[in-house]
């Protein structure tokens, strides 16, 4: 016999009832990361721009300085990072919810993982450049 009485619908699908898998087992560590990861930008965007706007007033060798500091370069690598993690998990979601072809749903979020692993590696590889090219 149910726990549950009879007049509680339950939205389940027989598989997920025998798995136990419900709403709250999958999805909110997602959900918790792509809100921490949207505060986290919040700052760096503010910096970013920042950054950009001083860097038109210099001449080359003065913008590499400045990019080339520790905190500026740290806080690019931290931009950079964070900004391709919270992309990957907002396309991620984009393609569970709008791609039902499951092979192709697959292969995106691979492909979107790999892209958004090598685009931050490549940024943060150019970051270090510019530092270890001044000191």
């Amino acid at each position: 016999m149910s726990s549950q009485p009879q007049h509680v619908q339950d939205m389940r699908t027989p598989l997920k009832r025998v798995r136990a898998l419900g709403a709250a087992r999958s999805g909110v560590g997602h959900w918790w990361w792509q809100r921490l990861t949207a505060v986290a930008l919040v700052p760096l965007c503010l910096w970013f721009v920042w950054l950009v706007l001083r860097l038109p007033h210099l001449d080359f060798a003065s913008a590499h300085v400045l990019v080339a500091t520790p905190w500026n370069t740290l806080l690019l690598i931290l931009f950079t990072a964070i900004g391709f993690w919270h992309g990957q998990l907002g396309l991620q979601v984009i393609i569970e919810d709008y791609v039902h072809t499951r092979w192709i749903e697959l292969t995106l979020l691979i492909a979107i993982k790999f892209l958004a692993v090598i685009g931050a590696l490549a940024c943060a590889l150019a970051a270090l450049n510019i530092w270890l090219a001044v000191y």
